[in-house]
């Protein structure tokens, strides 16, 4: 199960002939994201694990998912831009439903991640998911 938001961008890296368009494309679409606010930037919203400064701030609007996020480094914040597409607006059991890494090959970014980025996309899903096992509770 994805959102609307993640099926859009499946179906823009469809178009995509090469991984540099799509490398381009998650930038961009990191640029497009709303940033975090710097009092939100603190340790209770910073990902570990991941190579880069992440932090991922989730609100839940009754049992709706929402998040915003943050990095210091491009690639990393259009990474974050594609995971919240795939899990903002869902239910939280629609999150706790949601296979990330196979939605998220569908784009073939497990193939031409480093591993330190793979780590840290495993890092800010299991954030994600934890809040909703929480919220669930």
């Amino acid at each position: 199960m994805a959102s609307a938001a993640f099926e859009n961008i499946a179906e823009d890296f469809d178009f995509l002939d090469d991984w540099e368009d799509r490398y381009r494309y998650v930038i961009d679409l990191g640029k497009e994201m709303p940033g975090l606010d710097e009092a939100l930037q603190v340790p209770a919203t910073k990902v570990d694990g991941c190579a880069s400064q992440v932090w991922i701030h989730p609100t839940l609007d009754g049992q709706v998912f929402q998040a915003k996020g943050e990095s210091d480094a491009m690639i990393v914040r259009g990474l974050i831009a594609v995971i919240l597409a795939l899990y903002n607006g869902l239910t939280l059991a629609e999150v706790l439903a949601t296979d990330a890494q196979a939605e998220l090959s569908r784009l073939g970014l497990d193939e031409h991640l480093s591993s330190q980025r793979s780590n840290g996309v495993r890092a800010m899903i299991e954030r994600i998911r934890l809040v909703a096992t929480q919220a669930s509770a």
